[in-house]
Parts: C-alpha cells; structure tokens; sequence
C-alpha cells in the first residue's frame, strides 16, 4: 500500500535531487523514506546572530517537527561556531562577526522559542547539536582538505558572491569557509536530509559534495519558501517591521494575524498551520480569524487564543494587554529602565536595569540590552508593548 507523503510536499518549493528522464534510476526522497529501516536524520542549522525568531524562521522548524511525527530523527544544529561569521547570504556586505558570548546569549532565547514547535521530549526524536564541537577542532590540514574541494569560480557563482563581486565591494576569504562549514556539518552529522529556505539551495548542495567527498551517502535538500510579511509585499523582516515574532504577546499575535492581506492567506495556512486547505471559510475575513486563532493557539493554548479572539472583537487594539499612559513618565528623554519602574513593571529603576542586563525586556517582541537605552520622547514609545519575562506586558499609550 502506497504511504501517504502529503505532509513531505506541504509548503515544499522544491526537493532535490529528483529522477529526470535523463537518470531515472536517481533515488527519490519518498524511496528513500518508504524503504529505510531506521529513521532518517533531518538537519536543520539555524545560526543565533539575533536574540528573537519570527514566523517566518519557523516554517523550516515546523517542517522540522513533521519529520518527527513521521518518525525520524530531527537534528536541531546550533550555529555557535558558524554564527560567529554569519551566513554571506543575500548579503551585500560583510556581516559583524559576533563574540562567543552573543551567541551563546542568543542560542538559548532560539532554543526557547522552537520549544513549542519540536517534540523535545520523546527519546530518540531530537539531537540539539552545536557546530563548535566539530567545526573548533579542525587543524589547518583538513581546513586545507574542505578549500580543496571547491574553486573560486564556483564561490563566485553563489548568488550575493557574484553580485558584490560585480560591484567590487569586498569580499573576505573567511566568507568563502561558511558554506564550506555549513556543509561540513552535514559530514559531522551524517544527515539524510537537510532543511532550508529557498535562498539556502547553495549551502545544501556544498553539504552533499562534502558528503561524496567523504564517502557518505548525500543528504537530499528540502526547501521551503521565504514567508512574506504582514504588509504582502516584502518578505518577513524585523527591519521592516512586517513581521510577527514568536516571543510576541498573544494579542499581539492575533491582531498582526488577522490584519495578513487576502492574497496571502492561503500560504500562511500552509505554511503556519496544519489545516486542511480545502476546507477553509470562503469568507476572508472569517479566513482571517481563524489563521490569528489557529496560530495562536498552537503558541498559546486554546484558552489564549480565545481570549484574544474576544479582546480583538471588543475593538481594543490592545488586545489582551493592560495600558499604562506614557504621561505617567515625569519627564523625557527618559531611560528605558526608570521607564519600566513608572509602568509597575519592576519594583524599581535598579531592578529596571537588572532585567535589561539579564535580557529579560523586550518592546514589540524585540529584545533591549543595552541599560542604557533612552527616549526622547513620548511620541517614539505610542502603542508599543513593553515586556518583562515572560508574562508581564503593558502597552504604552499616550
């Protein structure tokens, strides 16, 4: 009886390699999932170059989670050693290298936010891996050996390479190691499978050489598309400001979601639920809500999801979050943390200080670390939603 692969190709753009008419006898990923007698081990790298992961870093995580449902090995590696060069990617510049101690800062805030997603529970189900356990101890000969096994001209042919290349803005040769590492990973792992986004398709394919190169069997490259964010036109970015973040407020989550436009609402099912798409309300306003629900609820709980549901109905932008007015604040500029003492969010301006040192503040879901951290005025903080932990929010209103 043939398996039911209908979760493999849910939001997938492209798996490779895939038999052609020229080499049919080419292993497909389905045989290779239907034939295996042991679980496959998915990789997926995520490098903690940031404190916060939004919507559309999950979309990889959840495809993730699905390779454990359907009972393989999810391998979970964190960038620690790659992060601290950043992936070139898409990048017109060379990235700020990070210390040891950003990442690692920032590893732990990633591995609480895909808690919700992955089954970090059931034994045998995932290996959270760091790359600095391999990747540190590599001497200069097999530095030399993994150079060896590329030229220059297939560098440049990477897209960002080629284009910064073009327009002569440097590039460095420890940029040339990540996707060499990248790959290596895949070595250290002996992954069957590797998850990406579509921008990723370079990396992956150094991942499989590097497997040839050291007489393992090459990992099949699944990837997924890069989410647009909440504005339908450019894709998901904090920068931009188009994003939802994972660490964000319930009510925060659903009044972004319900706002997604129209034309997008079928791939964030896809990609952000597990519903059925043929069976969704034909109404887009109801589609709407029921995306904010879902979504939610999954993060939250059912009983989150329906008390943002009902806060929004009541028409309160606030959502489910209390209001502290910003004229409560004696004078400005003012620091961030005398702001969190005015607000009753900390006990005191120390205790304000405290919690940014530790990383515990976030406005609008992004994490504050600097003490430091000033406004000038009022106008700067208007419906943003301060953070402290976990579980107490305020929105600043006027």
């Amino acid at each position: 009886m043939a398996q039911d692969f209908s979760w493999l190709h849910r939001g997938v753009v492209e798996v490779f390699p895939q038999p052609t008419d020229i080499n049919s006898e080419i292993e497909s990923l389905e045989q290779r999932l239907a034939n295996s007698n042991k679980p496959l081990r998915v990789k997926l790298g995520i490098d903690p170059t940031g404190a916060d992961i939004h919507f559309g870093h999950s979309i990889p995580v959840r495809k993730l989670r699905a390779f454990q449902d359907a009972g393989h090995t999810a391998v979970l590696i964190i960038g620690d050693f790659t992060a601290r060069i950043g992936d070139p990617t898409g990048k017109s510049e060379v990235r700020r290298q990070l210390t040891a101690a950003d990442v690692a800062q920032n590893a732990q805030t990633y591995l609480d936010q895909v808690r919700p997603i992955l089954d970090f529970d059931t034994p045998g189900r995932l290996e959270v891996r760091y790359n600095s356990e391999w990747l540190s101890q590599l001497n200069l000969g097999k530095i030399l050996e993994l150079l060896s096994t590329m030229t220059v001209g297939q560098m440049l042919a990477k897209e960002g390479f080629a284009e910064r290349y073009k327009k002569e803005n440097p590039i460095f040769l420890h940029e040339f190691l990540y996707p060499l590492m990248q790959g290596y990973d895949s070595v250290a792992v002996e992954a069957d499978v590797e998850l990406g986004g579509t921008d990723q398709k370079f990396n992956i394919a150094v991942g499989r050489d590097l497997q040839r190169h050291f007489e393992q069997k090459p990992q099949f490259g699944l990837l997924l598309p890069i989410l647009i964010g909440t504005d339908g036109v450019q894709k998901m970015s904090k920068s931009l400001g188009n994003y939802v973040g994972l660490s964000e407020h319930p009510g925060q989550k659903y009044q972004k979601l319900q706002g997604v436009p129209d034309n997008l609402l079928k791939q964030y099912f896809e990609l952000l639920t597990d519903l059925p798409l043929d069976q969704l309300p034909e109404n887009p306003r109801d589609r709407q809500m029921l995306l904010a629900w879902e979504v939610v609820k999954q993060y939250h709980g059912e009983q989150a999801a329906n008390e943002a549901k009902e806060a929004a109905k009541s028409g309160g932008k606030a959502g489910a979050v209390p209001e502290f007015s910003l004229a409560g604040v004696p004078q400005f500029p003012a620091k961030l943390a005398f702001i969190l003492n005015a607000s009753g969010l900390c006990k005191s301006t120390g205790e304000g200080r405290r919690k940014i040192q530790e990383r515990g503040v976030r406005l609008d879901g992004e994490q504050i670390t600097d003490v430091d951290t000033t406004f000038a005025e009022p106008s700067e903080l208007h419906g943003r939603v301060l953070q402290v932990g976990k579980n107490k929010f305020v929105r600043l209103v006027p």
